[in-house]
């Protein structure tokens, strides 16, 4: 990301990460001090813990015998209202378009990722966006980041699992483009 925010000379621009993006941004955040970022907004952010370390393996077993089914699983725990047949399908095909290699090591990695100490030495306003119903990332992880994260505002969607910007898309964009200065 650093080499990216270089490349394109970004300054005082809003980062945004969803799940593991939202852990990926908080990594950012610490080891490059945030370098070009003026707010943070994560969104159902795979911290402080990335995944259940059974849920991470079980996902990875998974990935590595039966993709598919592990996409059904996926899909079927990633939204809280209800989907269509077809979107259900649209959305788990979108995911076997990531390579299996690169499934399995997210897997890995949120199976052993902890991002307790990074969370307080975020110093810039950060935007949680988390669903209430959240399957994947608990809504628990949400509150200690609000908790540990100083200048942090916490926005609950209680419509929404893990999929709040689909779920709840009119509030999500207007709640983001506001904190985003748009």
């Amino acid at each position: 990301m650093r080499a990216v925010v270089e490349a394109l000379d970004l300054r005082d621009f809003t980062l945004a990460g969803h799940s593991t993006g939202g852990s990926i941004a908080i990594r950012y955040m610490t080891r490059h001090r945030g370098h070009g970022v003026a707010r943070l907004a994560l969104i159902a952010a795979a911290a402080p813990v990335g995944l259940a370390k059974e849920t991470a393996d079980r996902l990875l077993m998974e990935t590595l015998t039966d993709r598919p089914k592990m996409m059904r699983g996926v899909t079927e725990s990633f939204f809280f209202q209800y989907a269509t047949c077809e979107f259900a399908g649209w959305f788990s095909q979108i995911g076997l378009q990531a390579a299996g290699w690169s499934t399995a090591a997210v897997l890995r990695t949120l199976g052993n990722e902890r991002l307790d100490a990074d969370l307080p030495q975020i110093s810039v306003p950060t935007l949680i966006l988390h669903g209430v119903h959240d399957r994947v990332v608990p809504f628990a992880q949400a509150l200690v980041q609000h908790r540990n994260i100083r200048h942090s505002r916490l926005v609950p969607f209680m419509y929404s699992g893990h999929g709040l910007f689909w779920e709840e898309r009119d509030r999500f964009n207007a709640v983001l483009a506001q904190f985003a200065g748009r």
